[in-house]
């Protein structure tokens, strides 16, 4: 890790983004969220269907006079961004329809490579009062890279396994924040008026970054970014200028219990421990005779002595069997075969991992 950086790290920054932007030395950051203002442009009162006014963004720092103005803005975060990004790092910046499209064409122009746009479907939106457009229920993610030849990190075997064992998809249905989870300030309204969910910020830093990678959010707000870093054993920097939310971040963050646990380590990520069928049955993992599943919890067969699978018409190996079943010509059968442990379904492939860990090997 660069030196020079370490006296940030999970810190908060005060003053604005892009003066405190500069301070962050050359390609030594990770991964990049970015929330910025999305210039709303909405004018007047919003009233609710029964006359009540909506509470939604009128701050100040989401005002702008031109387009032009707003691109300069933007022009100027995103190039400090582009600069402090390791070569192999990523930075992901959401948007809606009033200033995505502008945003992704300033990181073309400034050369960032578009991975995927993401689509934040949210199921609980706001709806549209005046029932005069189609509810607006998304909001867009744009993942890049600093450059086409990037390494960037993508930790697809976690998302796979969370998505239940599917490739995981570019649209995320994820509902806004709403209970326990939306802060409050003192007088019971919302502490800050664009608080994104930390299930959109655990995707986002779990799929695209390490442990103990450095993660930054340079419109820090009420601290989602931090929380979630903090959480899953990343290091964090924040940067925001207004103090009632720094305030806020900070208590926050402190409340929080990084969880070391496997997923977050990314144990799914390391190429599967060389352990055969039989060797779990001769230390006792499995037994002869031990009935397999699907996922769906169809019976399949039954494991020999041997470690292969008989299903009463052919005798063979997890990965032929799962083939014939899937009527494919091969598949990783350690992917496809489930047991059962106190009628619960119990995935084979992990069976694999913990041979490893209890024999040292």
């Amino acid at each position: 890790m660069i030196k020079e950086i370490e006296k940030y790290l999970n810190t908060i920054i005060v003053g604005d983004c892009i003066t405190n932007l500069s301070l962050i030395p050359d390609k030594s950051v990770d991964l990049i969220f970015a929330d910025p203002p999305y210039w709303m442009q909405t004018e007047g009162e919003l009233l609710r269907t029964n006359g009540a006014k909506f509470d939604g963004v009128q701050d100040n720092w989401d005002k702008f006079n031109t387009y032009k103005e707003y691109d300069e803005f933007s022009q100027k975060w995103l190039k400090e961004c582009k600069r402090i990004l390791k070569p192999n790092g990523s930075i992901w910046v959401i948007g809606a329809f009033q200033n995505i499209y502008r945003l992704g064409c300033i990181m073309q122009n400034l050369g960032f490579w578009i991975l995927n746009d993401v689509v934040w479907s949210k199921p609980n939106a706001v709806p549209n009062f005046g029932g005069t457009r189609y509810q607006n229920s998304h909001e867009t993610l744009l993942w890049c890279s600093p450059s086409q030849k990037s390494q960037y990190t993508f930790n697809y075997k976690t998302m796979k396994h969370l998505n239940g064992g599917k490739q995981d998809k570019s649209v995320w249905e994820i509902g806004i924040c709403i209970g326990s989870e939306r802060l409050k300030d003192e007088d019971g309204k919302k502490a800050h008026s664009t608080q994104k969910p930390e299930k959109l910020l655990y995707k986002i830093i779990l799929s695209t970054s390490k442990p103990n990678d450095v993660v930054l959010d340079p419109f820090f707000g009420s601290g989602t970014t931090g929380a979630v870093a903090k959480k899953l054993g990343r290091n964090y920097i924040g940067l925001e200028m207004e103090q009632k939310y720094i305030d806020i971040a900070k208590k926050r963050i402190e409340r929080v219990k990084p969880e070391n646990t496997d997923l977050h380590n990314l144990a799914l990520e390391v190429k599967p421990p060389r352990v055969s069928p039989k060797q779990l049955i001769q230390r006792g993992y499995l037994k002869d005779g031990k009935k397999l599943y699907n996922k769906k919890g169809d019976f399949i067969g039954t494991l020999t002595s041997s470690g292969y699978v008989d299903d009463g018409k052919d005798v063979l190996s997890i990965h032929k069997m799962s083939a014939k079943y899937l009527n494919l010509s091969n598949n990783n059968g350690w992917n496809y075969f489930f047991y059962k442990n106190s009628n619960d379904l119990k995935p084979m492939n992990d069976l694999r991992y913990e041979y490893i860990k209890q024999n040292n090997r």
